[in-house]
């Protein structure tokens, strides 16, 4: 049985191997940081950690390519860390456990973290290798990208010296991204008031299970459903007065760039409403099941009976909840008259909370290419929610980053695609953000390009990697750097 160490080509996928070994949620990057600084020690390379933990590894040029120019290749070191329910992992401390499957490998019940450990594997490959002709290289590794990009906005400008960036975070081989949207988080926070619980009531748990989930940004116009948004489109059906419905318990999804997958609430209605409640919501999914039948084969929404709580949260936060969340947009909002299929603004209605002190948060991201239309996205979900009664706080969000057509490595890079594989890579723009906004902003002359190997469903435990993929994605960036 192959291993992912005796995989082609090794130089990466045994630093690959090594990366699932290492624990690395955002922001509790210490171990695979430490796991750099040590192999930059044993490589005898050059290494240097700012305050945020962000590190630049340096490798000199090989003899005869002094005077090329420096070639900044970056990767971030934090991994999305989603799970299926009922899988046992401790993102903190357990290792990914990788499945090989055909020419894909995926992990077992848990986001693989090919985002963007492929990419800091393809890097090490490069600082350890010794049959690569190139100018002098800088290898930057930022923290914390997954949750807010503070890695990259917390970069000093006398970091990097390097006139071109290679930015490794890409997730379609044969294509190479010139631009991407940029993005803010707006969080709703409701207080409200525990009351006894109403006596003669049915108490039941519903729950959305099944959802692919994936990236807020890439995948945001692939029709998948929303966990949060189902959940509060039966919540509503509910809020008819004569079942008296009330409210104990409500949740769903996690991270702010990611669609969330599963939700659920714990709700009472009068007990004579029981039958009525079951019929509802078989009607209710028999109409999910139309709707999502191409694109979420596995949705489920179930509802099984449930002990009483003790408190309840109450009935005029609840309804301003429910109708909030029924009414929050969740999508595109628009595309890009500009580049044909691409999308311009969306909106992701990510996470439900409960929280101490008897608050619940709805956490949601708003992401776009223009940056007139972002500000424009964050006031329309800003403005639903202080309607609501909600607090509405935002955090310092990111800048885009603007094709420029006419880049030297842009130039560079599609020429040595055309000799490798005889064919035209496809030049993009991406909806999802990446780091380069934030390097441009703080050293505006660098020349950038991204690219990566083919991942699917990242964000989700459904996430794979492409293997035939990974050995042409090194192959490409080998040829770059001897080119440059």
């Amino acid at each position: 049985m192959t291993t992912i160490k005796e995989l082609q080509p090794t130089a990466v996928w045994r630093y690959f191997h090594d990366i699932t070994q290492i624990p690395r949620p955002s922001k509790k990057e210490e171990k695979i940081l430490a796991y750099l600084l040590n192999f930059a020690k044993e490589h005898q390379l050059e290494a240097k950690q700012d305050q945020a933990g962000n590190i630049v590894i340096t490798k000199p040029a090989t003899p005869g390519r002094e005077e090329a120019p420096t070639v900044i290749l970056q990767s971030h070191v934090d991994m999305v860390c989603e799970k299926n329910a009922g899988v046992e992992h401790d993102f903190d401390n357990d290792p990914i456990e990788t499945i090989i499957e055909g020419d894909w490998i995926r992990a077992n019940g848990t986001t693989l973290g090919a985002d963007n450990g492929i990419g800091v594997a393809a890097q090490l490959a490069v600082l350890a290798a010794d049959d690569i002709a190139h100018g002098k290289i800088e290898a930057l590794f930022t923290v914390d990208e997954e949750t807010g990009l503070t890695g990259a906005n917390s970069l000093g400008k006398e970091f990097l010296t390097g006139p071109i960036l290679i930015n490794l975070d890409t997730e379609e081989e044969g294509e190479i991204y010139i631009g991407c949207a940029g993005g803010k988080g707006t969080r709703a926070y409701f207080k409200y008031k525990e009351k006894e619980t109403p006596k003669g009531y049915f108490w039941f748990r519903t729950e959305v299970k099944g959802l692919r989930g994936g990236h807020s940004g890439s995948d945001i116009n692939k029709g998948f459903g929303n966990a949060n948004k189902i959940l509060a489109r039966f919540l509503y059906s509910l809020t008819r007065k004569k079942y008296g419905m009330v409210l104990s318990e409500i949740g769903g999804g996690n991270l702010h760039n990611a669609i969330p997958r599963e939700a659920y609430a714990l709700v009472g209605v009068k007990a004579k409403y029981k039958e009525e409640i079951r019929v509802k919501i078989n009607a209710f999914l028999a109409d999910l099941r139309e709707e999502y039948k191409n694109s979420e084969p596995n949705l489920n929404l179930l509802l099984e009976s449930a002990q009483i709580p003790s408190k309840v949260i109450n009935r005029k936060t609840a309804e301003r909840l429910i109708l909030s969340l029924t009414a929050c947009p969740h999508g595109v909002i628009g595309m890009s008259s500009d580049i044909e299929g691409l999308v311009e603004t969306s909106t992701n209605l990510a996470s439900v909370k409960m929280l101490p002190n008897h608050s619940i948060e709805v956490g949601t991201s708003q992401r776009s290419s223009v940056e007139s239309q972002k500000r424009y996205v964050v006031s329309m979900v800003s403005s639903l929610f202080t309607l609501a009664g909600a607090s509405v706080t935002h955090n310092e969000g990111y800048p885009g980053w603007k094709p420029n057509p006419e880049s030297a490595i842009l130039k560079l890079a599609k020429e040595e695609y055309r000799k490798l594989y005889g064919k035209e890579p496809e030049v993009k723009a991406i909806h999802a953000g990446l780091e380069c906004g934030l390097f441009l902003e703080k050293y505006p002359t660098l020349d950038m390009i991204s690219i990566g190997p083919e991942m699917t469903d990242v964000h989700s435990p459904d996430e794979k990697m492409q293997i035939s993929s990974v050995g042409k994605f090194w192959d490409f960036l080998v040829k770059i750097l001897e080119a440059v």
